[in-house]
């Protein structure tokens, strides 16, 4: 990662009347810098980030500039502040992170208590994009993808299924026993296995019914009312790396947001 030789004061005008171009802040222009050595992988998920006064010498910029471009980082979840111990880049493998992208909750208490889910893999295969998959993932019409569909159990009842599709380029030679194998959270198995992490999310929700197939696969009839939610996954700088269509039974278990 380069240094810049900023001042912690913006250029000055050329001349009264003048345009001039847009300069964005000097804390928001460290941050770009940071999330690009985080892209990049100097520091992986789980690792310590250099101190504030490192990376305050490392750019030339005051150590209040650097405090404030990670501050924001800390609230969008991309690093975790320890006290007396540092900056850490976040990881879908801590504990209270875990869950931040499962949504559906059992009706008696939370995730963790309820304890992982039983995953059953149908299929992982490579397969070439359709145009509305390209679309979301911002690939190319016919890009190879990996495909696979998978059911979320809870205490033995089928309660999601899921169709999910990853880049070709990033996933290559992820396999059904890697899917359901890995003790962890799959977010956590793509950072450690492939090197990509989510870093945010958007989904769309609506109210479906189930078609022939789907009910087989949830044991629920097709007159079940299901929660559709179709998710995008991005990596760091907006870059999507995972679209997610799940159908979620809700008889047990209910879908919580928190709005702030």
């Amino acid at each position: 990662m380069s240094s810049l030789p900023f001042a912690d004061t913006p250029p000055a005008s050329q001349g009264a009347g003048l345009s001039t171009p847009a300069f964005s802040p000097l804390y928001q222009q460290i941050k770009g810098l940071i999330l690009q050595s985080l892209q990049q992988g100097e520091w992986k998920p789980g690792e310590s980030i250099p101190s504030e006064m490192e990376l305050a010498a490392r750019f030339r910029v005051s150590q209040g500039t650097v405090r404030k471009a990670i501050d924001e980082l800390a609230a969008e979840n991309l690093v975790i502040r320890r006290q007396g111990k540092g900056t850490f880049v976040a990881t879908h493998a801590e504990q209270h992170v875990q869950y931040r992208f499962l949504k559906l909750l059992p009706d008696t208490g939370d995730a963790s208590v309820e304890g992982p889910a039983q995953r059953t893999v149908i299929e992982c295969r490579r397969v070439r994009a359709s145009a509305d998959i390209s679309r979301a993932l911002a690939l190319r019409s016919g890009d190879s993808v990996m495909q696979a569909k998978r059911i979320l159990s809870f205490a033995g009842v089928p309660t999601i299924l899921e169709d999910i599709w990853l880049p070709g380029h990033a996933f290559k030679g992820l396999t059904s026993e890697q899917m359901a194998n890995y003790q962890g959270p799959t977010y956590a198995m793509f950072e450690i296995d492939f090197g990509v992490r989510m870093v945010r999310a958007e989904e769309k929700i609506r109210a479906v019914l189930p078609d022939g197939d789907q009910a087989q696969l949830l044991k629920v009839t097709t007159a079940t009312p299901l929660l559709s939610v179709e998710r995008i996954a991005y990596t760091y700088n907006d870059v999507p790396m995972e679209l997610r269509r799940g159908l979620y039974r809700t008889d047990t278990h209910h879908y919580r947001n928190e709005l702030s």
